[in-house]
């Protein structure tokens, strides 16, 4: 069994080593060069996720054609931004046997649509993908370190899912089936909004009230968009949505949250994402989100709230005391 890994960031490197064990080549693709070069020189990628060695079944490479060849699972975990664009470089070198994973966390700016639907729109030019979602609670750096984590693997085709959880996990990486890739990716994808949120408070000095009003207040209105959308509450209640939210909003490792924290500080925005090595989806997925929101006419006032920050159209304390002070209601 060969696996594919497209995007060698944190979580991509994590992916590669939690799962080499359970495959006999890993093919690890990095957009830069000269990191692929270290990594194959030093075993460590020190950009992404330094203090951690590739196991040596873990190839890097730089060459995308190279990355899929003979390939039987290809997990995609590039940035949202990125994702049509490298789905669509990769069409030819693509075999309809070939199983795909998205475990990208966003929404596609301008249509809206979720990566899954993305990567099945760039392959379907070829043929019809097979394509689960991959989502959950976890740190990059923790999965490296081998602490147990759970996930959730999720797929309308249920037979895909289930090979997928078979062959994924194992003793510190338990996976499970599901088959609400709806629901799965609007809580992977909208969490990190309500996670800048949460550094705001935390950056404000603002105490565990607060932020647990807002995880909970937060949660329903990722849930009333997935409804909306198709998806089911029963899947935000689970690991992709509550587990996911709770972790992004808590953890000191969640580059979203340091992005509230820093906003709350006073710097600009484009002087936090610029000093950053990784992606904060947040950022990008905010306004994609509030769209989306306007064309299901679903209520988001959280959401729109932190539009308005990152937009600089308001203040943090007004958008607290905006959402304090709304039309009273029942829960």
């Amino acid at each position: 069994m060969n696996l594919c890994i497209v995007g060698a960031g944190s979580w991509g490197t994590a992916l590669a080593m939690v799962l080499a064990p359970r495959f006999d080549r890993v093919r690890l693709w990095a957009h830069e060069t000269d990191l692929v070069e270290r990594m194959f020189s030093s075993r460590i990628n020190d950009v992404f996720l330094p203090g951690f060695s590739l196991p040596l079944n873990v190839e890097p490479t730089a060459d995308l054609g190279y990355a899929l060849e003979k390939a039987n699972i290809v997990i995609g975990v590039m940035p949202s931004r990125f994702a049509r664009p490298l789905y669509r470089e990769m069409l030819p070198h693509l075999a309809p046997e070939m199983r795909f994973v998205s475990a990208t966390k966003g929404l596609e700016q301008g249509t809206l649509l979720r990566m899954s639907e993305i990567a099945r729109q760039a392959i379907g030019e070829k043929f019809e993908p097979r394509v689960a979602v991959l989502s959950g609670p976890t740190f990059a750096r923790e999965v490296a370190r081998g602490e147990p984590t759970a996930v959730v693997i999720a797929s309308p085709d249920q037979e895909l899912a289930a090979s997928i959880q078979r062959e994924f996990s194992g003793p510190t990486f338990r996976l499970y089936a599901n088959d609400d890739p709806v629901g799965v990716e609007l809580g992977a994808a909208l969490k990190n909004i309500i996670a800048i949120g949460a550094g705001i408070c935390d950056g404000l000095g603002l105490g565990s009230n607060s932020i647990a009003a807002l995880i909970t207040r937060g949660l329903a209105e990722i849930t009333r968009l997935a409804i909306a959308l198709g998806g089911r509450p029963r899947t935000l209640s689970g690991l992709a949505g509550l587990g996911d939210l709770v972790l992004t909003c808590n953890g000191a490792l969640s580059r979203n949250r340091t992005v509230g924290i820093e906003l709350a500080k006073g710097r600009t925005l484009a002087d936090i994402v610029g000093s950053m090595a990784m992606i904060a989806e947040g950022v990008e997925t905010t306004g994609a989100a509030c769209d989306l929101a306007r064309k299901c006419h679903v209520d988001m006032p959280i959401s729109a709230q932190m539009d308005a920050i990152l937009q600089g159209r308001t203040s943090h304390r007004d958008a607290i005391r905006e959402l304090m002070e709304r039309e009273l209601k029942t829960e």
